[in-house]
C-alpha cells in the first residue's frame, strides 16, 4: 500500500508534534509544582481584553487545529482511505465504537451524580500523541496500520467536535448562529463558483469564528466547517487546499498543540490528590479510555468485518487493530478539551479530571506500545 506524500507530511508532522507535547507537558507539571507555580499558572489567565489568554488560546487558536483536522477529513474523503465506501466503514465505525463504549463505561460509573456532564471526556482520541507512539515503531509498522489509525483518529476528533456542538453548548444565540450559518452558506456559493483565492475564504472564516463565538455553540466546529468549503479541486499540489494543509502542518504541530499544552496541564497537584483517582469521575474517565476505547474499536470493527461490510487493511490483523485501539485510548488534547468545557464551574473537578487523562493516558501508550512490540517481534521490517 503506498502512502501520499501529504498523508506523510501529516503523519511526520504529527509524529513529531506528539513528543513535544509530551516534552510540553512535563515542562508544565514541573513549572506548576515549582516555587514559581502560582505565577505559572496565573500567567495563562491573564487578561487580554474580555478574555483570559488560556480561552484565546482554547477557543482561537486551535480553530486552526481543526481547520487542519478538517482538511485531512477532506481528503481522505475525496482521495484518501475514506474514498472507497467499503476501505472508509472500518476507521468510521470503529471510530463510532470508540466513542460510544468509552462514554458508556463513564455512566456506569457517572450516571446521576454531578460528574455526569463528563461522559465526552473519554470518547476523545489525542492524534498527535496516538501516532508519535505508533511512529516509535519504525518501517515495521505497515502503511494500511497508520492509515487505520490516522483516519480513526481524524474521524474521531470529529465526533468529538459534534458532541461538542451538541452537547456542550450553552444558551444558543440564534441571531448570531444564523449569520455564522449565512457565512458558511456564502462560502460554500464561493466554492460552487469556483473562486480560487484563499483570502476569499480566510476572511470571511474569521468572520464566521467571529460570530460562533458569540453563539453559544462552541467556536471549534468553524475549522470544520471552512476547511469543507474550501475548494479541494483536483487535490493536487497546486490547489489551495493542497497549499493550505501543507502550511498548516507545522504551525500546529510545533507552536498551536504545544501552546494548548503547556496553558492547559499547569495542575498544581495537591495534598489529597491521590484519592481523587478513585472518585467515580477519575475511574470513568480511565477505564473509559484504556478499556473503553480499545474494546469499542475492535467489537464494532470485529462486527463491521463479520457482517461483510467491510474488511482489514492490507497487512492488517486483529491483534494490531487491538493494539491500536490502544494507543486510541491516549485522550490527552482532546480530552483536556472537553474536560474544560464539561467542568467549566467546577476547578476542582477539572484538576481531577486533567490528573486521570494524564494517567489514562500514559497506561494507554505504554500497553499499546509494549502489545505492537509483540506483534512486530517475529517480523522482519516492511518497507513502505
Amino acid at each position: 500500500m503506498r502512502l501520499t506524500k501529504l498523508f506523510t507530511d501529516f503523519f511526520n508532522s504529527e509524529k513529531a508534534g506528539g513528543f513535544i507535547l509530551i516534552g510540553c507537558t512535563i515542562i508544565s507539571l514541573l513549572l506548576a509544582n515549582s516555587t514559581a507555580g502560582e505565577a505559572y499558572v496565573g500567567f495563562w489567565h491573564t487578561k487580554l481584553g474580555n478574555y483570559s489568554l488560556e480561552y484565546w488560546i482554547n477557543d482561537g487558536l486551535m480553530v486552526i487545529f481543526f481547520l487542519l483536522i478538517g482538511l485531512e477529513l477532506e481528503r481522505e474523503i475525496y482521495k484518501g482511505e475514506l474514498s472507497n465506501l467499503k476501505t472508509a466503514l472500518l476507521p468510521v465505525i470503529g471510530a463510532a465504537g470508540g466513542m460510544l463504549v468509552p462514554a458508556g463505561i463513564y455512566l456506569l460509573f457517572n450516571y446521576g451524580t454531578a460528574g455526569q456532564a463528563g461522559a465526552g471526556i473519554p470518547m476523545a482520541t489525542d492524534i498527535a500523541f496516538a501516532i508519535g507512539m505508533l511512529s516509535l515503531l519504525g518501517n515495521r509498522v505497515p502503511a494500511g496500520l497508520k492509515i487505520f489509525l490516522t483516519a480513526l483518529a481524524v474521524i474521531d476528533d470529529l465526533g468529538a467536535i459534534l458532541v461538542i456542538a451538541f452537547f456542550y453548548s450553552k444558551g444558543v444565540v440564534l441571531l448570531n448562529l444564523g449569520i455564522a450559518m449565512g457565512i458558511f452558506a456564502g462560502l460554500l456559493v464561493l466554492n460552487r463558483l469556483k473562486v480560487h483565492k484563499l483570502w476569499a475564504y480566510l476572511i470571511p472564516g474569521v468572520a464566521m469564528w467571529y460570530f460562533m463565538l458569540h453563539s453559544g455553540v462552541h467556536p471549534t466546529i468553524t475549522g470544520v466547517l471552512l476547511a469543507f468549503a474550501i475548494p479541494f479541486g483536483s487535490g493536487g499540489e497546486k490547489t489551495i487546499s493542497y497549499k493550505l494543509q501543507h502550511f498548516l502542518h507545522r504551525p500546529v504541530s510545533f507552536f498551536i498543540l504545544p501552546i494548548f499544552a503547556l496553558a492547559n496541564t499547569g495542575i498544581i497537584i495537591e495534598a489529597g490528590w491521590a484519592d481523587e483517582l478513585f472518585s467515580s469521575s477519575s475511574m470513568g474517565i480511565f477505564f473509559g479510555l484504556v478499556a473503553g476505547k480499545p474494546l469499542g474499536i475492535l467489537l464494532f470493527c470485529a462486527l463491521a468485518v463479520t457482517v461483510g461490510w467491510c474488511a482489514l487493511p492490507e497487512g492488517v490483523n486483529w491483534k494490531q487493530i487491538g493494539a491500536v485501539g490502544l494507543l486510541a485510548g491516549i485522550g490527552f488534547t482532546m480530552a483536556i478539551f472537553i474536560t474544560l468545557l464539561a467542568f467549566g464551574d467546577a476547578p476542582h473537578f477539572i484538576t481531577n479530571a486533567k490528573i486521570a487523562i494524564l494517567i489514562a493516558s500514559t497506561v494507554a501508550a505504554v500497553l499499546g506500545l509494549f502489545v505492537l512490540s509483540l506483534c512486530f517481534r517475529k517480523n522482519e521490517s516492511i518497507k513502505i
